[in-house]
């Protein structure tokens, strides 16, 4: 095989910009979602010691970095109290009102989750050049394990809206073409 005839197909570069974050569960995140990362993948070396030299084999149990994503605040604060009112009710709740705060109700728009239900699922959809869809990496129950702060500060000159910061655990994530 020459080196002509190994050309690819596609010479354009991917691009930081074209991508769409959801959580299946939260609707007031997914339109202000500014960055969010693949997350990395480690498999842990199992060496196999001989009397001459350590010889490297692929260990068995993968260990997958923590998802991050960076969100605009809304002015109403509706986003980020997706995630705080997630975060209270499945780390610590002080009363049963907060845990079944992360549940469904008609009467209060803060609840997203099923009752009993502390995981959701999240897509992380990249596109193309031309903005069409290409690849979903799906996240398996993932959930908050931390929330970043909220600065005010009225030395600034300019408006610098807000943007506030979650990292989520998860089971895994699958990468899929579409």
């Amino acid at each position: 095989m020459s080196a002509i005839s190994n050309q690819p197909t596609n010479k354009n570069f991917l691009s930081p910009l074209g991508f769409k974050f959801l959580i299946k569960e939260t609707p007031n995140i997914n339109w202000f979602v500014q960055s969010v990362n693949i997350p990395g993948i480690k498999v842990p070396v199992a060496p196999l010691d001989t009397p001459f030299v350590r010889i490297p084999f692929s260990g068995e149990q993968m260990t997958f970095e923590d998802l991050k994503i960076t969100f605009r605040v809304d002015e109403d604060m509706k986003n980020y109290l997706e995630i705080y009112n997630w975060l209270i009710g499945t780390a610590f709740p002080e009363t049963f009102e907060q845990y079944e705060g992360i549940g469904p109700s008609t009467t209060n728009t803060n609840r997203f989750l099923k009752p009993g239900q502390l995981k959701s699922d999240a897509s992380l959809i990249i596109m193309n050049s031309a903005m069409n869809p290409i690849i979903d990496i799906s996240f398996i129950d993932i959930a908050p394990i931390e929330l970043s702060e909220v600065s005010f500060d009225t030395r600034l000159s300019d408006v610098n809206y807000v943007d506030a910061t979650v990292v989520f655990s998860y089971l895994r994530y699958k990468i899929n073409l579409i």
